[in-house]
């Protein structure tokens, strides 16, 4: 049986959508990116803001046309929709056939079989469930980067925030299994490993007693092939000294580090439930880049959340200006049913949502164009990551781009290189998010 695959929303999500893949390919399951040739299709769902929900919803709609008219034989939806709307998805869409839960992934031959069989069932554990890590998956990354999630489910309970509700609570992924599918993902051609959780610095506490994310870095760290690994995810009130010194120290992780931080003002950062104040985030990103001075600091911001005054939102763009943040994300606001947030008194307006986000990109675009030019003449080390079509060039990326949300570096060269390769460039140009360089006399594959 051919089956079309459709994984939406976080990388998180995409590496259960890898694990589901590697599971079906044992079986003897064949994959199309063709929803003609398809006899199957699975949707791997996002709830996470509102536009990801109506993505998952109107990919299931599409779909379930193609049941309905025959072409397709089963359709199945997993993931975070699927957890939380389990009930109204069996009523609105009928010709869903079956429903997997974000815990109940290991049943996907299990529920295409039924299907099969006539008899289909839903399948929804408990979110308390242990992750079990090490198990074979089919990489869609290109192959010479992969996510590896370490966890499970947050703690945190923000108020804006519905993940634990369809996620559960924090649990670490044993270290022994990380440690395995490292090294199976590198025996693949993996030479980026990308730790990934809704929370990574928090990574081993339930299992261990402490936090143990350095203890794991040290350990990938001698994983043979990796070259890259990088973190994401990290909590400003969770980060150790140990951690900063284990980033500084071992010479293949990436000197990045994704903080979501969310908001510049105190009162919001509080009505969010966060655990730091402007203060403290301050302090750790300076202690950052005083430890590690090329550090390149990713984040996050939430624009017009509940009860947010225009003074407040002038408190983050201060905040944002002063901190001079390497990468920066914006989302406006999203109110999730179930949540606290969603509750409260003085919901903005769309529109004043939509042009606060704005003017904190406008100001981050500033600060990131005038340090990419300030990038020129620098020697980098970047990962080939294709060719650029008819033009002796390619699309790279350095230690500061996580794929898929960072920008690019842009190589001319006459030499013929591959994706994953690694190479030196001399930047010799920006534009906008993205840097020009040539590669360097001396390099190495």
């Amino acid at each position: 049986m051919k089956i079309l695959f459709i994984s939406l929303g976080c990388d998180k999500n995409l590496v259960d959508s890898e694990v589901m893949l590697g599971m079906l390919a044992e079986q003897g399951y064949y994959f199309t990116d063709d929803e003609t040739e398809a006899e199957a299709v699975v949707v791997n769902t996002c709830c996470f803001i509102n536009d990801a929900k109506e993505e998952s919803i109107n990919t299931i709609l599409e779909m379930a046309e193609l049941k309905k008219s025959g072409q397709i034989k089963a359709l199945v939806v997993t993931g975070c929709l699927a957890q939380r709307y389990c009930d109204e998805i069996q009523k609105e869409i009928p010709e869903v056939d079956a429903i997997i839960g974000t815990t109940a992934i290991s049943s996907i031959t299990q529920t295409l079989e039924e299907i099969l069989n006539g008899k289909p069932e839903n399948h929804m554990e408990t979110l308390e469930k242990p992750p079990v890590g090490g198990r074979k998956r089919v990489v869609t990354t290109g192959g010479y980067y992969a996510y590896l999630k370490i966890a499970e489910g947050c703690n945190k309970h923000c108020t804006y925030c519905i993940i634990p509700k369809v996620r559960g609570n924090y649990r670490s992924v044993p270290m022994e299994d990380l440690l395995k599918e490292a090294a199976e993902l590198a025996n693949g051609g993996v030479k980026e490993l990308i730790l990934v959780a809704q929370e990574t610095t928090l990574y081993g506490v339930d299992l261990y007693g402490e936090k143990s994310l350095p203890k794991l870095l040290r350990e990938l760290c001698r994983v043979e092939g990796l070259e890259w690994i990088r973190i994401l995810y990290c909590y400003p009130e969770e980060i150790t000294e140990e951690l900063i010194q284990v980033i500084r120290q071992e010479d293949k992780i990436c000197h990045y580090l994704d903080i979501p931080v969310q908001s510049g003002s105190d009162a919001i950062l509080k009505r969010m439930g966060r655990r730091t104040d402007t203060a403290q985030i301050r302090a750790m990103i300076q202690k950052l880049r005083k430890e590690i001075p090329d550090i390149c600091i990713r984040t996050t911001m939430i624009a017009g959340f509940p009860g947010e005054t225009q003074e407040n939102h002038e408190e983050t763009m201060a905040f944002v200006d002063e901190m001079e943040f390497d990468r920066l994300g914006v989302f406006a606001y999203s109110a999730e049913e179930d949540t606290p947030a969603a509750q409260m008194e003085d919901q903005i307006p769309e529109e004043i949502k939509e042009q606060r986000r704005d003017e904190i990109m406008e100001l981050q675009q500033e600060i990131a164009f005038e340090a990419a030019g300030q990038m020129i003449g620098r020697r980098v080390k970047a990962m080939i990551e294709g060719k650029v079509a008819e033009e002796d060039a390619y699309v790279a990326r350095t230690y500061k781009d996580a794929p898929g949300v960072d920008g690019y570096l842009f190589v001319n060269t006459e030499k013929q290189l591959m994706s994953g390769d690694f190479v030196d460039v001399v930047i010799t140009g920006s534009n906008e998010y993205d840097l020009i360089g040539e590669i360097d006399d001396e390099f190495t594959k």
